[in-house]
C-alpha cells in the first residue's frame, strides 16, 4: 500500500482517488463524494481504492479471488457491500 497521509490530504500512488479534510475533523473521499467520514474511515476507503486499483491493473477481480473477503470487510466498515464498493470505484 502506498497511501500518503498528511494533515489535510490523502493520496495514493496506486489509485487516482484521494481524500481531503473538510469541516474540522470530517473527511471526504473522491469516490464517496456525498459522505463525510472520520479520518479512520477515510483511510479505510483509500485502502479499499488501492486494493481494487491494484487488482484491476493485475487483470481484474474474479468471483473466486481471495481478496473478496478483505474487500467485503473494508466495504462493510463504510456501510457498503464489496460489489457496491467496487462498482463505485469504477472497476
Amino acid at each position: 500500500m502506498s497511501i500518503h497521509i498528511d494533515h489535510d490530504h490523502m493520496i495514493s500512488r496506486a489509485s487516482t482517488h484521494h481524500a481531503r479534510r473538510v469541516h474540522g475533523h470530517d473527511w471526504e473521499v473522491s469516490w464517496l463524494p456525498e459522505q463525510q467520514l472520520t479520518r479512520n474511515k477515510a483511510i479505510t476507503a483509500m485502502t479499499l481504492a488501492e486494493i481494487v486499483a491494484t487488482k484491476t491493473a493485475d487483470g481484474g477481480l474474479h468471483c473466486d479471488d481471495p481478496d473478496w473477503s478483505l474487500i467485503d470487510t473494508l466495504a462493510s466498515e463504510l456501510g457498503l457491500t464489496g460489489p457496491a464498493a467496487v462498482a463505485s470505484l469504477g472497476a
